[in-house]
């Protein structure tokens, strides 16, 4: 769990957030955290077992119109919506 907390936290650092009129802390980043557990048995003859956990936290998307985006913000959120709009075409398909 410490390995866990150390890396939420290097994430934390490195996370973009902005001010728009819709949220004054609006996430500009996606971020993905990959949790894999492995057990060691307690008797030889048993076997290993792996787990993976994916933690997916999108940035949220945003009407341009309403938010007040301009410049560079604008950028972002074009991007940001582009790249949801993508992600549900996988989903999608």
């Amino acid at each position: 769990l410490e390995e866990v907390s150390r890396v939420l936290e290097q994430g934390q650092k490195h996370r973009h957030v902005g001010c728009t009129n819709m949220n004054e802390h609006s996430s500009r980043s996606h971020m993905v955290l990959t949790v894999t557990v492995k057990s060691t048995p307690l008797r030889p003859d048993c076997p290993s077992t792996f787990g993976k956990m994916h933690l997916i936290d999108l940035a949220g998307s945003e009407r341009i119109g309403r938010s007040g985006a301009e410049g560079d913000r604008l950028k972002e959120a074009q991007s940001i919506n582009k790249s949801l709009s993508a992600l549900g075409d996988c989903v999608q398909s």
